[in-house]
């Protein structure tokens, strides 16, 4: 276990308080889309932003800069500063009523060097930084969309901590606020890019018909009086680390046709196939993997209307296969090739399908039996935040699991980004979490070629 777990330093809170918008804002009600009105993003969704102290930023405060900028950016995307309210059949909408976003100023006494290895996910500490038990619920109806706390440090760095409300945004939405954000903070007047809401590109048709095959809401029915191994035991969370030679080494594995996909690819074929071995579940048994799709470059309407939109325009589609023919007598690349398949899934039709299927049936849920969730937040590059004190030391997620679907697990850059480092934040019960980390050395231990020895835990236990 590592030293930082034992790392304890105390925060003094401020009482929260509202920011609202700097200027008067329109006040209007606002529908969501019925992308955004999904079951699986109704939850407070926590994000971490660290600083180092930037001496030419010396005389400012970053608390007052980043509440001043805030209240000019609220101007801008004022649904923020709204409340979520629900209408009939549950239909999701904003009231743009200006009463503003929770804000917290707080102070550690600690620097950033003393978290050591604790600078990446997951953070065994974040509740000092912001309670990700909001409002002791995950109540999203008639409270702040958006929560933060920056706490200053004693080196002259400092934390952002904050959560969102998912049913506004999703990561890309959520990385086109945090800009604008920081680019009033550096004195900009008005964001570079102009928020768009235009939530009818995902309304339910009229009338609304399932044209694709969604499988990611298939229930499976357990036997009665079957106890879920995550309800018995203890989870844990983890952070394993892929380099660039485990990348190159995963590769080695797949056929020649299928060298040419993403690294995010291979990791999850990896992470899908190693899960599922340390689950020892039956060869009969079902296992699924459920994978996070930007659908904004699938949509048929001219990209450049879709600048500028931040609300979700995410699609989850699923592989499926049997516990037996993922881990027995199977390249890597049947994996790959499953969740290549099911990418290749997403298109214009199928988001309009799925905002269909979620009116028909209402507050549709994804099926979490046997099933992961899988998510490259390599590409928003949060840690580009910059809000006049540089990049993030790290910039995304704060640990594996999110609201209603606690096996989500996080593909995020590693600290050591320009190395090529990669960090896969993921959860299981403690054993299975250990035969995990088992699998994925002998994964690598079996190359013969200079690897450096396979991924291993870099992060003590939540």
């Amino acid at each position: 276990m590592s030293s930082s777990s034992m790392f304890n330093f105390r925060v003094h809170r401020c009482q929260p308080e509202l920011v609202q918008p700097a200027a008067p804002t329109p006040h209007e009600i606002k529908l969501l889309s019925d992308i955004d009105n999904q079951e699986c993003l109704r939850f407070y969704f926590p994000m971490i932003f660290m600083y180092h102290h930037e001496p030419s930023m010396t005389k400012k405060d970053p608390v007052k800069v980043l509440r001043h900028a805030l209240s000019q950016t609220l101007v801008y995307y004022y649904p923020f500063a709204g409340r979520i309210r629900e209408g009939a059949g549950g239909k999701l909408m904003v009231d743009c009523n200006g009463e503003g976003v929770m804000f917290i100023e707080a102070e550690a006494d600690t620097t950033l060097d003393q978290f050591g290895d604790s600078l990446h996910p997951p953070f065994p500490w974040f509740q000092q930084l912001l309670d990700d038990d909001v409002h002791g619920t995950q109540q999203i109806i008639d409270h702040p969309i958006l929560l933060m706390q920056v706490t200053r440090l004693k080196c002259g760095g400092f934390i952002v901590s904050l959560n969102i409300n998912h049913t506004i945004s999703d990561a890309t939405g959520l990385k086109q606020f945090m800009n604008a954000w920081a680019e009033m903070a550096r004195g900009a007047h008005q964001p570079s890019i102009q928020p768009i809401w235009h939530r009818e590109l995902l309304m339910a048709r009229n009338p609304p018909h399932v044209t694709c095959n969604h499988r990611e809401f298939e229930q499976i029915i357990l036997p009665p009086n079957t106890v879920k191994k995550e309800d018995a035991t203890t989870i844990v969370h983890q952070s394993f680390v892929f380099t660039p030679a485990h990348v190159a080494a995963i590769r080695c594995l797949v056929p020649i046709h299928l060298r040419q996909c993403t690294a995010f690819d291979l990791i999850t074929a990896c992470f899908w196939c190693c899960r599922t071995k340390a689950l020892q579940l039956e060869p009969n048994e079902e296992v699924r993997m459920i994978y996070t799709v930007n659908a904004r470059s699938r949509l048929n309407a001219n990209q450049s209307s879709l600048v500028g939109y931040y609300g979700n325009c995410s699609a989850f589609p699923v592989a499926v296969t049997s516990a037996g023919n993922l881990i027995c007598g199977n390249p890597l690349g049947y994996a790959v090739e499953l969740i290549k398949n099911a990418k290749a899934q997403v298109t214009e039709e199928y988001m309009h399908s799925l905002a269909d299927l979620s009116v028909i049936k209402e507050r549709c849920i994804y099926n979490t039996i046997r099933s992961c969730v899988v998510s490259d937040m390599t590409r928003a590059k949060y840690e580009n935040v910059n809000f006049g004190w540089g990049a993030a030391v790290y910039g995304g997620v704060v640990k594996g699991g999110a609201g209603p679907l606690p096996g989500a697990t996080f593909i995020v850059p590693h600290k050591n980004a320009k190395e090529g480092l990669i960090l896969l934040i993921t959860c299981l019960p403690y054993e299975d979490m250990k035969r995990f980390a088992e699998e994925l050395d002998k994964m690598f231990g079996n190359q013969n070629q200079p690897t450096t020895s396979g991924p291993s835990f870099v992060m003590s236990s939540l």
